[in-house]
């Protein structure tokens, strides 16, 4: 089939990052340890041994990547800030080195026509509050809440979109509850605890920015919701893991943010590893603050299952379900590529929640690319954008409200458990020379964003 598809005018099509899988300079100009430095030189816990030290080296080589999503056509980049590059202690005094970096990032990406969004958390808790009970304890909301006034005070009147945390499932449930991801403890109980505690955090946030930001300046969240598939359609057992899967991996979050409730019967159907007691009055009006979108992060869809013989996948946080092997095709890492599991949760966020903008701030694949005479040829990379962003149009045809799409990511970077093995950009860095070179993929997008949608 032939032809273009079209995205309505204003759509925004950008890049994303993190501070930690970019930055590097960890113990430069002020900044202290986080827990993502803590877990990366632990033995045994990344594959390869990698750490984010150096990273992409992005804090020394700013221009350069600014320059670089001006080549590429990107009209919106997505970033993130190191808690302890501006809050070193976590609280308290200011570090006015980090402050100056981000708005030296901001400055740069509007004096190239890019616009800017924030995202003030991408999972690097201050070490130095982890020692104290991290997420588990609520007065790191607080704590985050300070943070985010700073954020949003230093650059609230150049940056038109914040967004307050990332992806908090990988933080409590990846964090606390399997240990495969900072800080690597494992305690369902704790998850919990910490996912509430993220709630809170966000609800803080929120204020924390409205009180500093323009009228105008526009406040948000991004999760990586879960397209959560019963393994058997016609099983009731299956059909009710799918459902607390998404309760607990979707709804622990949203649903507080946006009707300042919990699910249904997920608190009662996780009594038997926490008490909630966590929970205390003022909390869910704190955490319903009003925002203006929903950032959605999608890679694959799960295919659940209730527990049973034979059955020896799990799902982070609970008991009550698995996670089924499921069709190829796969990207390197072995994630199925199932691009109409985006068109599903679309449709199925935008039901539940018709009020609330979306935008897709993270999608994309790791596949094992190498460049070749100054050329990084990644056809597995352009054909699974293309039709994932075909996904997004599909959705968007079909009534939902969707304004943006970020593609993950800019750069091959550090990436978390996986080390520098799994390559997302569509740039590649030669980590050891860091040298830069545009993938095919990234020509291809360069193409899509000039079109304001990709050929059919």
């Amino acid at each position: 089939m032939s032809g273009q598809l079209t995205f309505p005018d204003g759509f925004v099509w950008g890049a994303a990052t993190s501070s930690y899988q970019i930055e590097g300079a960890v113990a430069e100009d002020g900044r202290t340890p986080t827990i993502w430095d803590t877990f990366s030189h632990t033995p045994g816990v990344i594959v390869g041994g990698d750490t984010g030290d150096v990273a992409c080296d992005h804090y020394h080589r700013l221009d350069e990547d600014l320059d670089l999503l001006v080549h590429l056509g990107i009209r919106s980049y997505r970033f993130s800030t190191s808690w302890t590059r501006i809050l070193p202690d976590g609280t308290g005094k200011v570090n006015q080195k980090g402050v100056d970096f981000y708005s030296r990032l901001v400055d740069g990406l509007l004096a190239r026509g890019i616009a800017p969004m924030a995202t003030i958390y991408h999972w690097e808790l201050p070490q130095a509050l982890q020692d104290e009970g991290g997420w588990v304890r609520r007065e790191t909301a607080d704590a985050f809440a300070e943070l985010a006034g700073v954020v949003g005070s230093a650059l609230g009147d150049r940056v038109p979109e914040f967004l307050t945390l990332n992806e908090p499932w990988c933080s409590a449930f990846l964090g606390y509850a399997t240990g495969v991801h900072a800080p690597g403890l494992s305690d369902r109980g704790a998850a919990l605890a910490a996912a509430h505690h993220l709630n809170l955090a966000h609800g803080k946030a929120v204020r924390a920015l409205r009180a500093v930001l323009p009228s105008g300046a526009a406040v948000g969240v991004t999760h990586n919701l879960t397209q959560a598939d019963p393994a058997d359609p016609r099983s009731e057992a299956d059909v009710a893991a799918a459902r607390h899967v998404t309760d607990i991996s979707n709804g622990i979050f949203t649903d507080p943010a946006l009707r300042g409730r919990y699910p249904d019967g997920l608190i009662e159907a996780t009594r038997h590893l926490s008490d909630w007691s966590f929970v205390r009055d003022g909390d869910l009006a704190e955490i319903c603050a009003p925002i203006d979108l929903l950032g959605i992060n999608y890679y694959q869809p799960a295919s659940i299952a209730a527990p049973g013989p034979g059955r020896d996948g799990f799902w982070p946080g609970t008991d009550l379900a698995v996670a089924l092997p499921q069709r190829g095709p796969y990207t390197g890492m072995g994630w199925s590529i199932i691009p109409d599991g985006l068109t599903r949760l679309l449709l199925a966020t935008h039901q539940r929640y018709p009020e609330i903008p979306l935008v897709i701030t993270e999608n994309g694949c790791a596949f094992d690319d190498a460049a070749t005479e100054g050329r990084v040829h990644d056809a597995d990379r352009t054909d699974y954008l293309r039709r994932h962003i075909a996904a997004v149009h599909d959705a968007m045809a079909a009534g939902a409200d969707v304004r943006g799409y970020y593609v993950w990511s800019l750069l091959d970077n550090f990436e978390w458990a996986e080390g520098y093995g799994a390559r997302f950009g569509i740039v590649h860095v030669d980590f050891e020379t860091q040298r830069r070179t545009v993938k095919d993929s990234g020509l291809w997008f360069r193409d899509v964003i000039a079109a304001n949608g990709p050929p059919q």
